[in-house]
């Protein structure tokens, strides 16, 4: 009898996913550090391609990683598009509007193809002048939205995050950190907004898609209470 109480007691284990935590807290942390290594990732990726394509050019003194980006670039957009992705399902839950467009894991990874596929054409498509290019870039960056996203709350954010991002981008030209070769936009290319928004949609569907294992870990406790 004593042995049945004992068994009965212990709390049934959960599976190997992330679902699996139950602590809020531990979930929030292990979500910011999947999106900060995300994040990372791709500024490797991303900034290579510029780089290679002599889109932006950094002090000799600085070139410091294996893909020849400047140290602190990854670490910055890391932490970029940790906040990114856990405000996004944050707002969402303040809004009373949960996203259910396309909530699922394949849907996301063609997110991030398509968003690949914008930041390559900046850098590899020529075009005979950067209107052309830019008009081109936020009609891509605003199909992206439309196709893997749709949400008011996903727009207006993706908006906010390409103009503060764009922002801080050119007080970072104007002091010297790094520059743009043939700069049209106020230190710039005027092309970077698009770029930054599309960014955004994408870690915000990301950040979506880890949050909903929260939801499933609440719904099974309470079922199982």
């Amino acid at each position: 009898m004593a042995e049945r109480e004992t068994a009965s007691s212990v709390p049934p284990k959960c599976g190997p996913y992330i679902s699996s935590v139950t602590s809020r807290s531990m979930n929030l942390m292990i979500r910011g550090v999947v999106l900060f290594l995300i994040g990372v990732f791709l500024a490797l990726v991303l900034n290579l391609l510029q780089i290679q394509r002599n889109v932006t050019l950094f002090p000799p003194d600085v070139i410091a990683s294996i893909f020849s980006s400047a140290w602190w670039v990854p670490p910055c957009c890391g932490t970029a598009s940790a906040v990114i992705g856990l405000l996004y399902p944050c707002i969402d839950r303040h809004l009373g509007e949960p996203h259910k467009f396309k909530r699922e894991w394949s849907s996301v990874m063609r997110c991030v193809a398509v968003f690949v596929g914008i930041n390559h054409a900046s850098a590899k498509v020529d075009f005979d002048n950067n209107i052309q290019l830019s008009l081109t870039l936020a009609a891509l960056s605003i199909g992206l939205w439309w196709t893997f996203d749709r949400s008011r709350s996903g727009f207006g954010l993706g908006v906010g995050i390409a103009f503060l991002a764009t922002l801080v981008t050119q007080l970072l030209v104007y002091n010297g950190v790094y520059q743009y070769t043939s700069p049209d936009f106020l230190y710039v290319r005027s092309w970077l907004p698009c770029i930054f928004f599309a960014g955004g949609i994408t870690m915000g569907n990301i950040g979506r898609q880890l949050a909903m294992y929260e939801c499933k870990v609440t719904a099974e406790k309470s079922h199982q209470e």
